[in-house]
């Protein structure tokens, strides 16, 4: 690119400059901290391995054909999930579509290529916009908008978040429509900008309007417009969002659904940090899990923190700019405008998520001040000073390790240096041009100078202006090195930093591999959908491993997992993490009946989580006769209740109510401590008062119930060599379960002769254990079990359930008999056909989630009704087929809100294109030009 294309295309320039470095520094930090895919090290912590490449994996299947199901229902995961809402979470960006060109054994890499994209989009949309505001160099632009792609929020936060990401672009275009208001100009194109973000992620799209709105009210009150014309202004800007969110309604409003559905997991309450924490994140290589990351790079820092004392700016500009940074900055941290930031629900996690907002602010404030020249080295002491008060206080906190010193101490070397030595280069450029017109004069009124004389002169001027020329070059283009330089190096350091210590701090999945492949594998040879379903096993590797490796299980991950599927599972035995929404495998035979699972996977333990035990036994298939998807159950007493409400306490009572037959002997127990004394019992107080407002509000009994006996963890190791037992009478060859949601450690059965088996479990405030199979019931029945306890916990009663196999194969025999004879399922439609004359009520195995439909033959379709948590359908002896279909509610209300503001903004363009068409006959009716600030330097 030469340089006349640079001044006729600066902001291209910029834009495509910003990328570049973005992705320069983001790949170099990856590398220097040996991380996926450029060393051993997984990327895939928290939710972006248990969620994000999940949910990208089943968008691969979805979009090359192999997914069961569609855009509506998700059959892979919780027995059938709601999808649009998952999609218009997870999935809306139009980045997330470049994952199906990669391979599907590789959507590792496809979701770190769409994390890398769009961080670069958000620092060439920021260059941009930077330009747009205020003419000054291109190059400049550049290396801002790529401190603000690479700002902390973007690289400890929103990196593994990669939905976060749209925010981050979404906010400097959703500034630029705001510019556009504010000129009425380019209205069709800041709708259709408005709800391609909204779309992309609404929840950040939220918080970047919030921003964007903070933004315009600044530029109205610095342009100076008449009161009337800054009325109409805000008034474009308020109709542009309207009508933009108006559009993305037909998926906001089924994500605003989901939520109220879902399940509710944990309450929070906001509690601000530190100031020293606050502020240390404005310093490189800084990190903290519950702190806003602000850092943007310490030449946008000094140069923001340099414009209240910049005289060549405008009062206005600097109070301005400087006054809503402050703002901001405590906005977040008083509780109602935190809440006000986060759609008034503070959330699970990180508690500020907006702080890409005032990254945004810092990189703007920055760039007015060097398009007003480089600030006088008054300006930049003073600015340094600030920043040494900051350094001083923030070296007061935790987050601030050794190592962050000199690589603050290089970079503000870097920047000072890089900014002195361009101040020093405009001096020179001013000086030459000061010097020029003189010159001139007084050559052109020399008449009496001699041709030869004046020759000689005008060639040594000319060799005299060349090497100055080229010295302010040389003073230019070091000072670019420096600045670039710097920005580079401890933006690395950075991005290094927090993904080295995310790695202490958070879980850690590893990346598509052996495991996964096999696992793939054994999955495909046993799918028999929807015939019967497969589950690929309860040694889960993610937290939603049927998106990753096929099948249809009941493993799920979502933030919008449903509250009936997480009770349902709950009550049955099943076990979860994130306090519900993490809902895992149940290997259970009575369980695996109701729901049609007729082929199971069993993998050893994920070797690449440490605490697992060292175990490479190959996958393998289990297949069990099962009933089809669709069953009929007698009627149920009038006035029964068959809610999920309806569950008790023990989960092997409920399985027999989901199942219709009594197959489960719970015996008492004998519980006693390694010396052989009777424990301590345990009050029944719950966890805590969270958990406790949790637990009521899903009236999950079975997860909050701490009663029964207390298992204590052995504090020495003669004490570990002694274990708790329990004792109970099973009959001979029943299959024997341990239920014990709040245990932790493992058990295992002794004094049977067939080889046992070893139930882990895991528990704490966050999760649950659930029910394991320990192994087959000796002839004599007295079944001992041996526990190895890690923590303290409790072991409820009627812990120990026998399972009779014979009745449960008998059980199977007469589900099949009455089922149905066919079920095809497509998407968010399931049909059945059924023996004639069927009564009683048909029980399609799903979670009865809200949005089902159901009808049999060909009656009208009405909310489907409930079967202890699964979809039901009465039945009077007449019908042989039945229906049921989905519909995501708030689809309706969506797709008419949608539908109002398609037509309205045709209505507008139509309008506008007439009043344009009179205007061009009459002069008197063209729009002014667009309002601009007052420019004292062209730079």
């Amino acid at each position: 690119m030469n340089r006349s294309t640079l001044r006729g295309r600066p902001r291209q320039a910029a834009a495509l400059l910003a990328a570049a470095l973005t992705v320069a520094s983001f790949c170099a930090a990856d590398a220097v901290a040996r991380s996926y895919p450029f060393g051993p090290r997984t990327r895939a912590v928290n939710d972006l391995g248990n969620q994000y490449v999940p949910f990208h994996a089943h968008l691969w299947d979805l979009l090359h054909g192999r997914s069961d199901g569609g855009l509506l229902v998700n059959w892979q995961s919780g027995f059938g999930s709601s999808f649009l809402p998952d999609l218009g979470t997870y999935l809306s960006s139009p980045f997330a579509l470049l994952v199906g060109v990669f391979p599907r054994d590789e959507i590792d890499l496809a979701v770190y290529v769409v994390t890398v994209l769009k961080t670069a989009c958000a620092g060439a949309a920021m260059a941009w916009l930077l330009l747009r505001l205020r003419p000054g160099r291109w190059w400049a632009a550049g290396l801002l908008g790529a401190a603000y792609a690479l700002c902390g929020w973007s690289i400890a936060d929103a990196s593994y978040n990669p939905m976060w990401l749209d925010g981050l672009v979404a906010l400097p275009l959703l500034c630029l429509v705001g510019e556009w208001a504010l000129g009425g100009r380019r209205r069709l194109l800041g709708v259709l900008v408005v709800a391609l973000a909204w779309i992309a992620n609404f929840y950040t799209a939220y918080m970047a309007t919030l921003g964007a709105g903070l933004f315009l009210l600044l530029r109205l009150w610095l342009c100076g417009l008449p009161r009337r014309r800054a009325l109409a202004a805000a008034g474009r800007a308020a109709v542009t969002v309207a009508l933009g969110v108006g559009l993305a309604a037909p998926l906001v409003t089924v994500v605003y659904f989901g939520t109220k559905h879902a399940y509710p997991g944990r309450v929070t309450h906001f509690a601000p940090v530190a100031t020293e924490d606050v502020l240390a994140r404005l310093l490189p290589t800084t990190y903290g899990f519950g702190s806003p990351a602000l850092f943007v790079g310490t030449t946008a820092l000094l140069l923001a923190l340099a414009l209240p004392f910049h005289r060549a700016a405008p009062v206005r500009v600097r109070a301005g700019w400087s006054g809503l940074a402050v703002a901001v900055a405590l906005s977040m941290q008083w509780t109602p405008t935190h809440l006000a930031w986060h759609a008034f629900a503070t959330p699970n996690g990180s508690p500020y998520r907006q702080t890409f907002v005032l990254c945004a602010l810092l990189v703007i404030a920055a760039w007015h001040t060097l398009s007003y020249g480089v600030p006088a080295p008054r300006a930049l002491g003073a600015a340094g000073g600030l920043l040494a008060l900051t350094a001083a206080v923030a070296s007061r906190s935790g987050l601030v390790h050794s190592y962050a010193w000199p690589v603050l101490l290089l970079a503000v070397a870097g920047a000072l240096g890089g900014l002195l030595l361009l101040r020093r280069a405009d001096a020179g450029t001013a000086d030459a041009a000061s010097g020029a017109g003189p010159g001139a004069a007084s050559g052109a009124g020399s008449g009496a100078t001699s041709g030869a004389a004046s020759g000689a002169g005008s060639g040594a001027a000319s060799g005299a202006g060349g090497a100055a020329a080229r010295r302010r070059t040389a003073l230019a283009g070091l000072a670019v090195a420096l600045l670039v330089g710097a920005q580079l190096g401890e933006t690395a350091a950075t991005s290094a930093v927090a993904t080295r210590l995310r790695l202490n701090h958070l879980d850690d999945y590893a990346s598509w591999g052996d495991r996964q492949r096999s696992q793939t594998q054994a999955v495909s040879g046993a799918d028999g959908w929807p015939a019967h379903r497969t589950d690929p096993g309860r040694e889960q590797t993610v937290g939603n491993d049927p998106m990753v490796v096929g099948g249809q299980g009941a493993q799920y991950y979502s933030s919008l997992t449903a509250d009936v599927l997480s009770r349902t599972l709950t009550a049955l035995g099943d076990g979860w993490t994130s306090r519900g929404r993490n809902v895992q495998s149940l290997d259970n035979a009575v369980t695996d009946t109701v729901f049609s699972v007729g082929a199971r996977v069993h993998s050893p333990p994920d070797q690449h989580q440490r605490w697992n035990p060292r175990d490479r036994t190959p996958v393998t298939v289990s297949r069990q006769d099962v009933p089809p998807l669709v069953t009929v159950r007698p009627p149920t007493a009038p006035g029964a209740r068959t809610g999920v409400d309806a569950f008790g306490p023990s989960p092997y009572r409920n399985q027999e109510l989901l199942l219709g037959s009594r197959v489960y002997t719970v015996p008492a127990l004998t519980v006693r401590t390694g010396e052989g004394e009777q424990p301590d019992r345990a009050s029944g107080d719950r966890a805590s008062g969270d958990r406790a407002a949790g637990d009521r509000a899903a009236g999950d009994r079975a997860a909050g119930d701490r009663t029964g006996t207390v298992i204590k963890a052995p504090r020495t190791k003669a004490a570990a060599a002694r274990r708790p037992t329990i004792a109970a009478q099973c009959p001979a060859g029943s299959e024997v379960y341990l239920w014990a949601p709040h245990f932790s450690g493992t058990a295992r059965l002794t004094d049977t002769p067939a080889r046992p088996l070893t139930g882990r479990f895991t528990s704490d405030a966050a999760k649950i254990a659930a029910m394991q199979r320990l192994g087959t019931a000796p002839p004599s029945g007295r079944v001992r079990v041996e526990l190895s306890p890690t923590r303290t916990g409790t072991v409820p009663d009627g812990a120990v359930g026998c399972l009779d196999t014979a009745r449960l194969r008998t059980a199977v025999q007469q589900l099949k008999a009455t089922g149905a004879d066919q079920v095809t399922v497509s998407d968010g439609t399931v049909r059945a056909q059924l023996p004639a004359g069927s009564t009683g009520t048909a029980v399609l195995a799903a979670p009865r989630i809200a949005g089902w439909r159901c009808a049999a033959d060909g009656a009208a379709a009405e909310p489907a009704g409930t079967y202890y948590g699964l979809i039901a359908v009465p039945l009077d002896g007449s019908a042989t087929s039945v229906t049921c279909t989905f519909h995501p509610p708030g689809l309706r209300l969506g797709a008419a809100v949608g539908g109002a503001s398609l037509l309205t903004l045709v209505l507008l363009g139509t309008l506008t294109a007439v009043r344009r068409r009179r205007s061009a006959h009459d002069p008197a009716l063209r729009p002014a030009t667009r309002p601009r600030e007052r420019l004292t330097s062209a730079l």
